[in-house]
């Protein structure tokens, strides 16, 4: 990588202490902009004229109908799409704190170090508790034990699992319960200190008690971190979100705050979806 990628992706910062002050950094401002984004897959058109202001330290919800594009927006995010072959940008930007996630001298590999992914089946490595939070670290060529230590706890802590796992940590991380692992994936997503976490159907395999316990883990969450959430929940959406984007047939329907796209939203397609007509 050199050194003009570097200085294109913004460096990690603690989590707990916000960036050097700038108009990003006040909780609420924009953080991610996405303009007049159109996404292909192949000679398929996904995204249509995508436009929304994501802010910072809030939780945004994605909803809509199976195929509508949130998914596919989502890992926009952070270039989970390049992976795929044939996938492309044709027009638009996506920038976060300003700077164009697909510029040609931004490296996607540091990007996803700022931007984390939490999927929606639980994906824990066949390894320890204590390994797995580690591994992004190892990979940064962090060493330090007393360092690995302290990451380890601070993250499972504040995945609300280090008093269920304490005693545990050098056991297989996929011995734990459909919700642990959930959780153990948000505790190893946040230990390499992202500024955003994207959430795609986090609970869709989980039971209500271990969804409850990932809903409000999500609201502590977002006073470090800015959360946005894909879910075919409507309540769940209701529950954890400050504002909600509907999407249908890739184009961005209505974005307002989460209160208003349940209670009195402005477009017709979206009091059908959320009242139940279609979807």
């Amino acid at each position: 990588m050199d050194s003009t990628a570097t200085a294109s992706v913004p460096r990690s910062r603690p989590l707990a202490t916000p960036p050097a002050s700038s108009a990003g950094a006040e909780r609420g401002a924009t953080l991610i902009d996405i303009k007049d984004l159109d996404f292909y897959y192949g000679a398929k058109q996904a995204l249509f004229d995508i436009n929304l202001q994501i802010p910072d330290k809030r939780v945004t919800a994605f909803i809509g109908p199976s195929g509508c594009g949130k998914s596919t927006l989502l890992r926009c995010l952070n270039r989970m799409n390049d992976l795929i072959d044939g996938t492309s940008v044709k027009r638009g930007a996506i920038k976060i704190r300003n700077v164009d996630i697909y510029g040609r001298d931004v490296d996607p590999i540091e990007l996803r170090k700022r931007v984390g992914m939490v999927f929606q089946k639980s994906n824990p490595f066949p390894k320890s508790i204590y390994e797995n939070i580690t591994y992004g670290l190892r990979i940064q060529g962090v060493k330090n034990k007393t360092r690995l230590d302290e990451v380890v706890e601070k993250s499972l802590r504040g995945a609300a699992l280090w008093d269920e796992v304490k005693d545990r940590l050098h056991e297989s991380g996929l011995g734990l319960s459909g919700g642990q692992q959930q959780r153990l994936c948000i505790a190893r997503t946040i230990a390499v200190e992202p500024e955003v976490i994207l959430m795609d159907e986090p609970c869709s395999a989980l039971d209500p008690i271990a969804t409850a316990k990932v809903e409000e883990l999500i609201h502590e969450l977002k006073k470090q971190f800015t959360i946005i959430i894909v879910t075919h929940s409507m309540q769940q959406a209701a529950r954890c979100s400050d504002q909600t984007a509907f999407f249908y047939m890739g184009k961005l329907i209505e974005f307002d705050a989460t209160h208003n796209i349940f209670m009195n939203p402005k477009n017709p397609q979206t009091e059908a979806y959320v009242s139940g007509r279609f979807g």
